[in-house]
């Protein structure tokens, strides 16, 4: 049985789109969130995207807001927290009041961009070959694979396009067969630009893979604030040119509060797993080297500061930011801190406040 999700656009007006509870494959949707949904505060959070109605207001000043650099997190149609901050941090930036709420003015600010909420775009034969595998849960089975890669090609389309999972099927069909060749309509998060320069060939793949564009402005000082659990990036003249939302530390391994550099950026990085150094890990685990991956612990990035086992990363759970907690470091999607990565480089201020 199908249930139909309104979609009210404050640009095209309401289209009704049906949704089944059956996923596009018995097991895509399951892959690609159980274990995420598992390490979420909000664990129905995922799941209820593909039930409620999608506001197409939220839906596409999400998709304005991330192409504006002030992220509201993974782009689903829903209202909360990440969306609020992020319609605060653009206010900020344009000179409106700062309210949070999506008002007249912010309105006419996101609508400066024409671009359409969403893309009618086919899926290409290099994203649809993968490689996709299981994800085992211990970390000793983790350390036997080459790569953390994506469980499946819907995982995969998701993560492309700062969304999930449940949002695809909900803008789309349960019942296509998602393969090479498939025409999807997806949030419009397209680059201006796929020219990364100064970056090896691999690392330019990474960024177009993620949707980055290879124009940013450039930082010159970065504010992590614990309070309203965003990264503030700020440019010349001390003017907020970015804003990203974060998972930031927790009771038991608080953010350290100071003023920190970027000591290096490295990409695709593996991860050294040491349970002493994780309060809700026996010590009596062993030691383990895992592999690079978008599924990985630190997902594809990690921007190291001069603080031990302290950097800003990637995850492999981008609809758990803001909603769970972190062992001390800053935790944002793997879009997110890619294009963070973009803006800054080594020795860059980096300011961790309360």
């Amino acid at each position: 049985m199908s249930k139909s999700v309104l979609i009210n656009s404050f640009l095209v007006g309401t289209v009704a789109i049906a949704v089944a509870g059956a996923a596009i494959t018995p097991g895509d949707i399951a892959e690609a969130q159980s274990s995420k949904a598992a390490n979420s505060a909000e664990p129905k959070a995922q799941a209820q995207a593909s039930e409620e109605k999608l506001d197409g207001t939220i839906f596409h000043a999400q998709v304005l807001l991330d192409r504006a650099g002030f992220s509201p997190g993974v782009i689903d149609g829903l209202k909360g927290t990440s969306f609020d901050h992020a319609v605060k941090g653009f206010q900020e930036a344009r000179g409106l009041q700062v309210t949070g709420e999506l008002d007249n003015a912010t309105r006419a600010a996101l609508l400066q961009d024409k671009a359409p909420s969403v893309r009618r775009l086919r899926i290409d034969e290099s994203d649809a070959r993968g490689p996709f595998t299981p994800i085992p849960k211990e970390p000793e089975e983790q350390a036997k694979m080459e790569r953390l890669a994506y469980r499946n090609l819907l995982e995969k389309v998701a993560e492309k396009f700062h969304t999930t999972p449940a949002t695809i099927i909900a803008l789309n069909s349960p019942s296509m067969a998602l393969r090479a060749g498939t025409v999807l309509r997806l949030p419009n998060v397209l680059p201006s630009s796929r020219s990364y320069e100064g970056v090896k060939p691999d690392v330019a793949q990474l960024l177009s893979d993620l949707n980055i564009s290879g124009s940013q402005p450039k930082a010159e000082r970065v504010v992590v604030d614990k309070s309203e659990k965003v990264v503030r990036v700020f440019g010349q003249g001390d003017r907020l040119i970015a804003q990203f939302p974060a998972t930031l530390g927790s009771e038991k391994d608080p953010l350290p509060l100071g003023n920190w550099k970027v000591n290096t950026i490295a990409y695709n990085p593996p991860f050294k797993y040491q349970p002493q150094l994780f309060w809700d890990v026996k010590d009596t685990e062993k030691e383990q080297m895992l592999p690079p991956g978008p599924n990985g612990p630190v997902g594809i990035a990690w921007i190291d500061l001069n603080r031990e086992h302290i950097g800003i990363h990637g995850t492999n759970s981008p609809e758990t930011i803001k909603r769970a907690e972190s062992h001390g470091c800053v935790r944002l999607t793997n879009w997110d801190v890619a294009r963070l990565s973009r803006m800054i480089g080594n020795g860059m201020k980096v300011v961790f406040q309360a």
